[in-house]
């Protein structure tokens, strides 16, 4: 994109819409998801009939299930649901210990401590953010009970070297230790010859209002190949059965009629954002201040979140008043997701008594994402990219050092 491109750009194509840094709505609806749930309401409003269970939701986990190459998927109301029926299933107990990278939303550690666990924060690969297996297990010892990847912005954990890390462990009392993804961000994202959700003990999904799919603002979904797992989750989700403690974890059906027609179209809706995230590392490549989503040979980025980084002395103060003159200038909003948690968030920096994560506390002074959604047209995305060129040149940045 050259300079007189980009002049061309931010003077005869400033969107009429402002994205926001993380866009409200993630996906996109068309005729067949709002005749899916026209149809679903007014089949539900039989007395005979109602919202709550029915073949819809079967009929989405088995869809869900199969693109995701896995046994069994179990819906629940939200991730942050799934997140908590993990931690439930692992029967942690007081002083066991699960590892999680800190670059990270707070949902899964907070997942860990609400069910009496202590989070063991750890330390990310500093491009493509994902949990760095030769940290992680460093920090393994006698009461570790779990490894808890998040698939950070899109992109997939790797998956592979963190099994092949928990089968070289055991807890003395569970065994082996488990391996259970987060994939809150990352829908529709593929590792080697499958897609996220493949591997591990098992795996959360969102379909948040925010996420690559949705199911009408909330929603969620484990998926796993455990049967057991699978059929105790389902007990817990609808008040435990006649043997355990529950509560009312369900999808209702017209989520999961609208879930359905979402999941067919996961694939196009996750070939948008690729499109559009390729298109943008072109047009940003030789601006040398910043630089652009690593995507690793194994993994099939989905793109949630375009993760940007500055470079390294341009880190903190720089990076804050880019991100200013993005929003002055141009209407443009960022967002820094995420910086390490155990040290942002109260609660959780007393819980950990906030160690030192030098790699982390880098990475959370660089990053920032610009917006990105499959409703995006090519214009904004040009725009948006015009916008951090101009944003660059006015706030200035030294040449990047031969070394």
């Amino acid at each position: 994109m050259n300079a007189s491109d980009r002049q061309a750009i931010l003077t005869q194509q400033k969107p009429t819409r402002i994205w926001h840094g993380e866009p409200y709505f993630g996906s996109e609806y068309g005729a067949e998801e709002i005749d899916a749930v026209v149809a679903t309401m007014r089949r539900c409003m039989d007395p005979e009939v109602g919202f709550s269970g029915g073949e819809e939701i079967g009929e989405f986990e088995e869809r869900f299930a199969a693109f995701c190459g896995v046994e069994h998927a179990v819906s629940v109301n939200s991730a942050g649901v799934g997140l908590d029926l993990a931690m439930m299933c692992l029967d942690l107990e007081p002083g066991d210990e699960v590892i999680c990278p800190t670059i990270n939303f707070k949902a899964a550690p907070l997942s860990i401590a609400g069910q009496g666990g202590q989070w063991i924060p750890c330390e990310s690969h500093p491009r493509s953010f994902q949990m760095d297996p030769v940290d992680a297990e460093s920090r393994i010892t006698p009461r570790t009970r779990a490894l808890y990847p998040v698939h950070m912005n899109g992109c997939s954990a790797p998956m592979d070297e963190l099994l092949a890390v928990a089968a070289r462990h055991e807890h003395p009392k569970h065994g082996p230790i488990k391996v259970i993804g987060d994939a809150a961000r990352a829908c529709g994202g593929g590792y080697k010859d499958g897609k996220i959700g493949a591997l591990g003990w098992c795996t959360v999904f969102s379909f948040h209002t925010m996420k690559n799919m949705v199911t009408l603002g909330e929603g969620g979904m484990v998926v796993t190949n455990d049967a057991d797992l699978a059929a105790r989750m389902r007990r817990i989700r609808f008040f435990g059965g006649d043997a355990e403690w529950g509560s009312s974890y369900l999808m209702n059906r017209v989520q999961a009629a609208l879930g359905s027609v979402q999941v067919g179209r996961l694939e196009a809706l996750v070939d948008r954002r690729r499109a559009l995230a390729h298109a943008r590392d072109r047009m940003l490549a030789g601006l040398d201040a910043i630089l652009t989503p690593y995507e690793p040979d194994e993994c099939r980025h989905s793109y949630y979140l375009y993760t940007l980084l500055v470079r390294p002395e341009l880190g903190g103060e720089w990076r804050d008043r880019l991100r200013a003159l993005l929003q002055e200038r141009h209407g443009v909003e960022t967002i820094v997701a995420n910086p390490p948690v155990h040290s942002t968030s109260e609660f959780l920096r007393r819980h950990t008594g906030n160690p030192p994560l030098p790699i982390a506390e880098e990475i959370g002074r660089r990053l920032f994402c610009l917006p990105i959604a499959p409703t995006m047209t090519d214009a904004e995305n040009e725009y948006l990219c015009a916008a951090l060129w101009d944003a660059v040149e006015v706030l200035g940045a030294p040449a990047a050092s031969a070394g």
